[in-house]
């Protein structure tokens, strides 16, 4: 029997748009480091290479990460997705856990279609797809935009940026709910993980 305390691999499959998401990205890399025994590592889609499918192939869970256009992932993202039909074929992320995140211009931006597209095509890879796990913030008189999930989504982290922002900046609740939600993965995964390899022979 492999040993519990070996690591669990998290891969963050992410296009990083024009730096919000990929600061989002960032921070739910920075949430899945804090468990113990976790291995973090990022992808960039648009110019991913063999080794990154690899290392995809490899994972024990892959977050989706990209900013939200017209109601839905980048292009690139898109691109990325197109190109994962061989794992489809193979079944090669069959039972894999899944989780996504976003950012938009807007406070709704129409993310929701963006967070149901990642959970769409997760699907379809047999995954399995992690929510975000928080109750929405800021939604009483008593909130505030500091609350954590303050735009208030739950199929996974959102995030709202201004369109006329090139710094990469992003809210300080976004981010931390980015954590959160890579915290949430990495400890799922390692229940899952340490479930399976317990009923190895």
């Amino acid at each position: 029997m492999t040993a519990l305390t070996d690591p669990v691999r998290i891969s963050i499959a992410c296009h990083g748009g024009r730096g919000h998401t990929a600061r989002l990205g960032e921070a739910v890399r920075a949430g899945a480091s804090r468990v113990p025994h976790t291995e973090v590592t990022s992808v960039r889609v648009d110019r991913i290479t063999d080794q990154e499918w690899h290392r995809l192939d490899d994972a024990d869970a892959i977050i989706f990460g990209a900013p939200t256009y017209m109601g839905t992932a980048s292009s690139a993202f898109h691109t990325f997705a197109e190109a994962s039909a061989r794992r489809w074929l193979t079944r090669r992320w069959q039972d894999k856990l899944a989780a996504g995140f976003t950012n938009s211009g807007s406070m709704a931006g129409d993310k929701a279609g963006t967070l149901g597209y990642f959970a769409t095509f997760a699907a379809q890879h047999g995954m399995l797809w992690v929510s975000l796990g928080l109750a929405p913030g800021w939604n009483s008189s008593s909130g505030s935009e500091f609350d954590p999930n303050r735009l208030g989504f739950y199929q996974g982290a959102a995030a709202q940026s201004p369109v006329d922002d090139r710094s990469g900046t992003v809210h300080k609740s976004d981010l931390a709910t980015a954590e959160h939600l890579g915290h949430r993965v990495a400890e799922l995964t390692r229940t899952v993980v340490a479930g399976r390899r317990a009923l190895q022979p």
